[in-house]
């Protein structure tokens, strides 16, 4: 797992193109501040190939989950958006700008730390 670091956090998701028409493939509990998420979506940086990417959020204070069996159901027109905010990453499902209004988002998790992994399709 590579760190994200606020700095370059816009400049990341933008390769991504905010994982718009993205899927959503799964979220894991690792313990109650520890969770990760993997989705799938284009890549700028490669001619737009599809690459899976898991996301590790670490020092979670504040979450809303969806349940594996609903993540195929979830509609990724949007994408998603990561946020960097006093001293907290904000993920967040769909187009949002401030982590408050991210928590309006059907899954979300705030943390202090955030980690990336790049896997095949």
């Amino acid at each position: 797992m590579k760190p994200i670091l606020a700095k370059d956090l816009k400049k990341f998701i933008e390769r991504f193109d905010n994982f718009k028409d993205g899927e959503l493939r799964s979220i894991d509990v690792i313990s109650p501040t520890t969770m990760s998420i993997t989705l799938a979506g284009q890549d700028n940086a490669r001619e737009f190939d599809w690459i899976s990417m898991t996301f590790e959020f670490s020092g979670v204070s504040d979450a809303r989950l969806l349940q594996n069996n609903k993540l195929s159901l979830v509609d990724m027109n949007d994408g998603i958006n990561v946020i960097y905010e006093d001293d907290k990453f904000a993920f967040g499902i769909g187009d949002y700008d401030t982590i408050s209004s991210t928590k309006n988002s059907t899954c979300y998790i705030v943390c202090s730390t955030l980690k990336y992994k790049e896997g095949m399709f």
